[in-house]
């Protein structure tokens, strides 16, 4: 009876490792696409423009270019204030270019705080209906 309970106790516990592992590389895999409205070229899945992730180097600025010095700080590392002015260049963005100001930050190497990047990427789920 006990060899039957620790058989039980250990194929569950062997599923619920292979589950948390299943998502976990689903999570990270996870490419968010975006609708495409009429702009993209068409000659890829997923528009170079909207995909958040970076196929060139090539840095696009939202006029925020005084970003630049957070560049390899950790979002938990920010101050108030530096915080603010990557919220106040979020919330002046257009809903269509948050995914490019996301890839541009990505190449610039700066990170957002949890809470601004959940938001931003709110702002790109719903734009691609998900």
């Amino acid at each position: 009876m006990w060899v039957l309970i620790i058989i039980l106790v250990l194929f569950a516990l062997i599923l619920m490792g292979l589950t948390y592992w299943n998502r976990r590389n689903k999570t990270e895999e996870t490419e968010i696409k975006i609708n495409n409205d009429g702009e993209c070229c068409g000659a890829h899945e997923v528009c170079d423009r909207e995909s958040l992730l970076n196929s060139d180097d090539k840095i696009e600025y939202f006029d925020d270019e005084e970003l630049d010095f957070l560049a390899d700080i950790q979002p938990e590392n920010l101050s108030d204030s530096q915080v603010k002015q990557l919220s106040d260049v979020f919330f002046t963005l257009k809903d269509s270019d948050v995914a490019a100001w996301l890839r541009s930050l990505q190449i610039r190497r700066i990170q957002l705080p949890l809470e601004l990047r959940e938001q931003a990427l709110l702002v790109v789920s719903e734009r691609r209906g998900l």
